[in-house]
């Protein structure tokens, strides 16, 4: 009887030539056998870290022909030494390696408060720096009508304004709709708090706690976490877990791009 020696070995191990790519930080790729996708974090000797988009970390080890990259097999590799160049930003966006940051447009974009802005700075930073996009934060919104008349936007002076728990019927929504210039946009995220926008996955905690109303709600968070009652010293803990775009929620992603593409459409120079 004739024997045969069946080749069990999955097709994406099988020896072949494969591309070997290095493992630079954020490069998204999958190991096929765990079906695990995630962006590279960390590549050590002998392996890589990998996040998926819910924040989880798992170590592979670094094998011949064990991911896939854009559904090709590949071998990981370490990067060459010396700190390797990110390809993307950290809102996701081509990096421009060697770019340097644009004279500021006429344009702004406004945010209610310096938290905003520092999360705005955090993800869009590099893209508002290459785009020469200034961000300016308010103290509330309460007068937004009569700062976007003072500011006196134009066809080459184009605001944008990010508005917290910006949803139907609320206060906020009401002083948006006063806003009539042309040029000025007004887009917002429904969170009572900017706060909120960082998933609570990127933070460790199974949900943004409810606050009663009436309490102070950036108080009313520390207390139900068992953080410490000093909402500076929590916002840089919250601060501090953003590494890119995938630690928020798309309704904030989708309205910051959103301004980004007002302020400088053509026109808004």
């Amino acid at each position: 009887m004739r024997q045969y020696s069946p080749d069990l070995t999955p097709g994406w191990k099988k020896s072949r030539p494969v591309p070997e790519v290095p493992a630079g930080p954020g490069l998204v790729v999958e190991e096929p056998g765990s079906g695990f996708c995630g962006a590279v974090i960390r590549c050590e000797a002998g392996t890589v870290t990998l996040e998926d988009r819910f924040g989880k970390h798992r170590v592979f080890p670094l094998e011949p022909r064990g991911f896939l990259l854009e559904g090709r097999v590949v071998t990981l590799v370490r990067p060459a030494a010396g700190p390797p160049r990110p390809t993307r930003t950290a809102s996701g966006s081509v990096a421009v390696p060697g770019a340097r940051a644009r004279v500021a447009r006429a344009g702004r974009i406004y945010v209610e408060g310096r938290h905003d802005a520092e999360l705005v700075e955090r993800v869009w930073g590099d893209d508002l720096r290459v785009e020469g996009v200034v961000v300016e934060y308010l103290e509330g919104v309460d007068d937004l009508p009569a700062i976007v008349e003072e500011f006196g936007p134009g066809p080459d002076a184009r605001l944008g304004v990010l508005v917290d728990h910006l949803v139907p019927g609320s206060k906020e929504s009401r002083i948006a709709e006063a806003v009539t210039s042309e040029h000025a946009l007004v887009v917002g995220h429904p969170y009572i708090d900017i706060w909120e926008a960082v998933k609570p996955s990127s933070l460790g905690i199974g949900a943004w706690p409810r606050v009663p109303r009436g309490q102070d709600w950036k108080t009313g968070v520390c207390r139900a976490l068992g953080w410490p009652e000093n909402t500076g010293v929590a916002w840089q803990h919250v601060l501090g877990r953003v590494r890119s775009y995938r630690d928020l929620e798309p309704e904030l992603l989708g309205r910051v791009e959103e301004l980004i593409d007002f302020v400088t459409e053509s026109g808004g120079a």
